[in-house]
């Protein structure tokens, strides 16, 4: 269902149902919700990599699980909404780097997941939709606010209400996409980039996160306010001593995310 582990700072999330294309049922969306609340705990996990098993990074939402909701009349409180709109959101708001590995298709939910992460990294083979409307639904997990800040209002429409695939070129070219890479190369790439990430300063990148997610919400002298609170958090910290001592000594920083 989900596999995880650790490489050194970096914990890699794998969904694991190869068979179903990854399609987020309600036993994965809780197990990915588990794993995102440990790995925000634990301290020696600071970056966070997520990709999908065999061909597809995700389905979206179990086609399978829906019908058999629909079918009891269980549809609007099975509730698929609530646990994927709290793990977009968990996601979003995850306090240290993430990453989506998309090895294949990310479509509807499956790519909003994708979307909550800070970076994308794309196989040059894989493909994209926003999908919902060709099932008569608009965008629920989240879509309608992240695509419009990843790639524009006007764009966002056109993906939205035809349902029609990107190809990887496309996405990226949209600023839907952080980097592609060969299928062969990618996987090497996207870890080397998140091991990265998991190498510096936690503390800082956490702060800096939520400053650029909130800054719509300022004025420039709030911001400013803001960005001076978290400076003096950042401040007293470990990584902060030692970046410092770095500087002075003329090496590289070691950083403990501390």
């Amino acid at each position: 269902m989900l596999q995880q582990s650790n490489d050194g700072a970096l914990r890699v999330l794998t969904l694991n149902r190869p068979d179903q294309r990854n399609a987020l049922n309600l036993p994965l969306l809780k197990a990915l919700r588990a794993a995102f609340a440990d790995a925000a705990r634990d301290r020696t996990a600071r970056a966070v990599i997520m990709t999908g098993a065999g061909k597809a990074f995700s389905a979206g939402a179990d086609i399978a699980e829906w019908a058999e909701a629909e079918k009891s009349g269980k549809l609007e409180g099975y509730g698929w909404i609530d646990e994927s709109h709290a793990l977009v959101a968990e996601v979003f708001e995850f306090p240290k780097p993430t990453v989506a590995l998309l090895n294949g298709a990310a479509v509807g939910a499956g790519l909003d997941l994708a979307l909550a992460c800070d970076f994308r990294f794309a196989a040059e083979t894989a493909r994209f939709s926003c999908a919902y409307t060709k099932m008569a639904y608009p965008p629920d997990a989240g879509g309608t606010w992240l695509l419009p800040r990843l790639i524009g209002l006007a764009a966002a429409k056109r993906f939205v209400y035809t349902g029609e695939f990107w190809s990887a070129a496309e996405a990226k070219a949209a600023g839907m996409i952080s980097e592609i890479h060969p299928t062969e190369a990618l996987t090497k790439a996207a870890m080397d980039f998140a091991r990265r990430l998991a190498g510096g300063p936690t503390l800082a990148t956490g702060e800096a996160k939520k400053l650029l997610h909130s800054a719509d919400k300022r004025d420039f002298r709030a911001q400013l306010a803001a960005e001076r609170e978290a400076g003096e958090r950042c401040g007293r910290s470990e990584d902060a001593h030692e970046a410092l001592a770095a500087a002075v000594a003329k090496r590289d920083p070691v950083f403990k995310g501390a």
